[in-house]
């Protein structure tokens, strides 16, 4: 039986809690993983780990399949309009490009540029795209139906996070390393403008608000609302420390944002298109740092790795080197609805 409980979590205000219902599930497999990706209304969660990509159930965290030989995966983009997956794997430099159905490995596109890292997918353009870690640091679009690569950008940081598309010919990233939002037309000929995103510092995830035109930026700690026409700041939102990711339900005006240090995802809800008002902490567990949202189940999930004790550096280690990782003794799936 999974482990479940509902809660009435801590609010902002009085009067605006929520009450959200944790599900967690150990769901095994080797190495580390960065990003999470749900596939809508089907219940299967791609999530990265190590060398593979696991799909879960999001329902009951039962392992489904697997698609193997992807080194070092960070993350999956899925493209249901074509039935389409792609996975961005570090290690060979290659995108892995699966039919969504069975998974069937069509193609490993090999990307010069390397440093592999984020992955999302624009339904508007019909395009994937990819930010790298590449020195310089690029952004690239590939042809969600025939896998070629359309358009490639040198970004002005070595350290491109997350991207999102507004759908309008705009696409928004994240430069860590430099505390800034990069805004590059839809077809990666121009930059458009570069907005500082301070206090935020290290921006990672990132989201687009449709309706309202608002982009979302967050960082550990603090995250921020850009009125994305103007560059403008509207908003702060405080949250946990340890973010590396966010997710937004359009339809029901929710933030997540996962904190993987302080182990909890903030809950935010759109008031108006400049207020918001945190609804909930839900505790989940250290090192929950990524997320991703079903938007048509409303649910959401996240990972957390558990390991055991660090084995003792070696006798003739260097001074101050880096101390030996403890292994990898267990995953946990988290499943959060309301």
């Amino acid at each position: 039986m999974p482990w479940l409980v509902a809660l009435l979590l801590a609010a902002a205000m009085p009067g605006r809690a929520q009450t959200f219902k944790i599900e967690k599930w150990q769901i095994g497999g080797a190495g580390g993983h960065d990003y999470i990706t749900a596939e809508a209304g089907t219940n299967r969660v791609f999530v990265s780990r190590g060398n593979s990509v696991l799909i879960v159930d999001g329902t009951n965290g039962k392992l489904l399949d697997s698609i193997p030989f992807t080194l070092r995966v960070h993350g999956a983009g899925l493209a249901p309009r074509f039935k389409h997956g792609f996975t961005t794997n570090a290690g060979d430099s290659t995108v892995t490009w699966f039919e969504l159905g069975n998974l069937r490995i069509i193609d490993n596109i090999k990307i010069d540029a390397g440093g592999l890292d984020g992955i999302t997918y624009d339904e508007t353009s019909q395009q994937i795209i990819l930010t790298n870690h590449s020195n310089p640091g690029t952004i690239m679009t590939l042809n969600a139906q025939t896998g070629e690569l359309s358009g490639t950008m040198v970004l002005d940081d070595r350290a491109p996070e997350g991207a999102v598309a507004d759908g309008k010919g705009r696409i928004y990233v994240n430069l860590e390393s430099k505390n800034a939002v990069q805004v590059v037309d839809a077809n990666l000929v121009k930059n458009i403008a570069q907005w500082p995103v301070a206090p935020c510092e290290g921006p990672t995830g990132i989201a687009y608000d449709t309706k309202h035109a608002r982009l979302f930026v967050a960082c550990s700690k603090t995250s921020i609302v850009f009125d994305a026409k103007s560059g403008k700041q509207v908003a702060t939102i405080p949250n946990g420390d340890g973010v590396d990711g966010l997710a937004w339900d359009q339809e029901q005006g929710l933030l997540y944002i996962p904190a993987g240090r302080s182990g909890n995802v903030t809950v935010v809800k759109q008031e108006s298109p400049d207020k918001y008002t945190v609804v909930a902490s839900v505790q989940t567990a250290p090192g929950t740092k990524t997320i991703t949202l079903d938007p048509k189940t409303h649910r959401v999930y996240t990972l957390a790795l558990e390991r055991g004790p660090a084995p003792p550096p070696p006798a003739n280690a260097a001074p101050g080197a880096r101390p030996p990782q403890a292994p990898i003794v267990g995953a946990t799936f988290f499943a959060i609805s309301h």
